[in-house]
């Protein structure tokens, strides 16, 4: 039986306090159920119900240290601003006649309003909550999303499944902090 995203979270503090604890104080309190509902809200979505648990022990990083494979672990601010600026981009016809290169589950679409980006890169890249997948595809998959490369790829078929995989590979050394790269990094990317 899966882990609850609580007791992941758990055992990923006590290794972040253990091995990495500048990234451990960059963590945000709970986000409060105002913010889920203001959230939801401006996305116009319901989220996973996983995905909220996880904001309602940490509502994302302070400053970006890396958490997820180098990338930003947002904060529910900043969800909706990096889902904005894909959001304004589209509205402005950006994407017309622009597709993706999908993998199997995801649509044909540069940008899709229904995926949730909850990392970023810092250049425009993020994992996403797929709420909108092709008909083979899973609500609620985690998908990448490049700016500048058609590929859109599914990582893992829930937020769960992402989350106790990547908590997993930390505690089992496969993801090692890294000053050079910025990070939590795959050690085989050392």
């Amino acid at each position: 039986m899966p882990k609850s995203i609580k007791s992941l979270w758990e055992a990923f503090d006590k290794w972040l306090e253990d091995n990495w604890k500048e990234a451990f104080e960059q963590l945000n309190s709970p986000a409060i159920p105002e913010q889920i509902q203001q959230l939801q809200s401006k996305l116009g979505v319901e989220l996973p119900a996983e995905f909220i648990e996880c904001l309602q022990v940490h509502n994302g990083e302070k400053n970006s240290c890396g958490l997820f494979d180098g990338s930003e672990f947002l904060s529910s601010d900043e969800i909706v601003f990096q889902w904005g600026i894909w959001q304004d981009l589209l509205s402005k016809g950006e994407f017309e006649d622009i597709y993706s290169d999908p993998g199997k589950g995801v649509k044909n679409d540069w940008w899709n309003p229904k995926w949730i980006p909850f990392t970023h890169t810092g250049s425009g890249d993020h994992l996403c909550i797929d709420l909108d997948p092709s008909e083979d595809g899973t609500y609620g998959q985690i998908i990448s999303m490049w700016h500048d490369d058609p590929s859109r790829e599914v990582i893992a078929p829930s937020f769960r499944t992402y989350f106790e995989k990547y908590v997993k590979g930390v505690l089992d050394g496969e993801y090692v902090h890294s000053e050079l790269y910025g990070g939590l990094i795959n050690s085989k990317d050392i």
